[in-house]
């Protein structure tokens, strides 16, 4: 497996290294002096990662709201306890 495109193919190649990595991967690493520096994905499979991201706050939301860990209070009162935080 080879999902790799170094900076300096980068450089010659610009995007066409990355089109032809991530037609056949799916994901591809940008090394910089041997070391993976970047990951890039399509916009598929960001927005699938970004969903599932969301996903997972909403559900952790809805278990604070199940175990009563919110609190009812003012903008104002809310404004203030985050300069206090």
């Amino acid at each position: 497996m080879n999902n790799i495109v170094t900076a300096q193919e980068l450089k010659v190649k610009g995007m066409a290294a990355l089109n032809e990595k991530t037609q056949k991967f799916s994901e591809t690493f940008i090394t910089i002096r041997g070391e993976k520096s970047f990951a890039v994905l399509t916009m598929d499979q960001y927005n699938y990662l970004r969903e599932c991201e969301l996903e997972a706050a909403l559900k952790e939301s809805e278990m604070d709201l199940a175990k009563g860990k919110f609190a009812v209070k003012t903008v104002k009162r809310h404004i203030k306890d985050l300069r206090n935080v």
